[in-house]
């Protein structure tokens, strides 16, 4: 009988002991910041490198971090927004896209109350801040180097992305440029797919050249349709025909460097938007509002 009671002891003990264990462990992971990373572009190189760097960034911080990615699929889109709203997570973060066609998921998670932040996306009702380049001074910049190039007049092709908010705003900053010259006529926008910007690109371009040789000009809403270019027109031995691009990818850079029909692109500083996007949000955690809902970051020209 005493052996019993022995026993019994014993088992009340280890069970009153892993009480506290059990309790601390839910503490710790019911403390743990959790953020919902969606983009519809982890296929564009930049896309994936900035989304890195604020996962990089976040884990730092002890945040878990997960990456949903819907190759172009803004219904999809919506869904893991929704998905992450089911999960409780403590924020959503838009890597990219325009958030205009995302308000069924965005107004989920603010109703959730939970924040919706903008990396390189846009502003819609439920996101609480947008941080991206100064895509408009991106599309200035880059259309004054393809106007530079072509000695300020013939005739341009735009290529560019409407769904991607930056890109549109380069875009429309790049055609105040060319209609201030009266030498230069912009003579077809194309849209670039995405997935798939290099060969898509690529082959616009070889469609256009079959119609028609009179193009002095390429402006691209990005690096890779501005790649996918330059290799159409080296193929068809034309370098009369000069590019620009935005991003200032390495690849760019190196065609750039070897003094072919790709003449300029320019840098956006993703590792800023990352550290500055994380800060952020550490701040809005703790209480601070942001002082805007909007942060611009600015960009470097590359060009031969």
């Amino acid at each position: 009988m005493r052996r019993m009671r022995t026993v019994v002891l014993i088992l009340c003990v280890l069970a009153a002991s892993a009480v506290p264990l059990w309790s601390a462990g839910s503490s710790e992971q019911a403390d743990t910041t959790t953020i919902a990373i969606v983009t519809p572009y982890m296929a564009n190189a930049t896309t994936a490198y900035v989304i890195e760097q604020l996962k990089s960034e976040a884990t730092e911080r002890g945040w878990k971090v997960t990456v949903s990615d819907t190759a172009g699929d803004f219904g999809l889109l919506v869904s893991r927004i929704e998905d992450a709203v089911a999960q409780d997570v403590d924020a959503i973060v838009l890597g990219m896209g325009d958030p205009t066609q995302m308000t069924k998921g965005i107004t989920s998670a603010k109703e959730a109350g939970i924040p919706v932040f903008g990396l390189d996306a846009g502003l819609t009702d439920g996101v609480v801040l947008n941080i991206t380049s100064d895509n408009a001074d991106l599309g200035t910049q880059t259309a004054q180097v393809l106007a530079d190039a072509i000695g300020g007049e013939g005739k341009v092709l735009m290529y560019t992305h409407d769904p991607h908010p930056g890109v549109r705003a380069r875009a429309i900053g790049a055609k105040k440029v060319f209609d201030s010259y009266e030498g230069i006529t912009v003579v077809q926008s194309f849209h670039i797919d995405v997935p798939g910007p290099v060969d898509n690109a690529r082959k616009i371009t070889e469609d256009v050249l079959t119609a028609s040789s009179d193009i002095d000009g390429i402006w691209a809403g990005w690096d890779e349709p501005a790649y996918g270019t330059t290799q159409a027109l080296e193929a068809a031995g034309i370098t009369s025909v000069k590019v620009v691009g935005i991003d200032g990818t390495d690849f760019a850079k190196a065609e750039i460097d070897t003094g072919g029909p790709f003449v300029g692109t320019i840098e956006q500083d993703f590792d800023a938007m990352a550290s500055q996007l994380a800060e952020l949000m550490a701040a809005y955690f703790e209480g601070e509002m942001p002082s805007s809902d909007m942060y611009l970051v600015p960009g470097k020209l590359y060009r031969r």
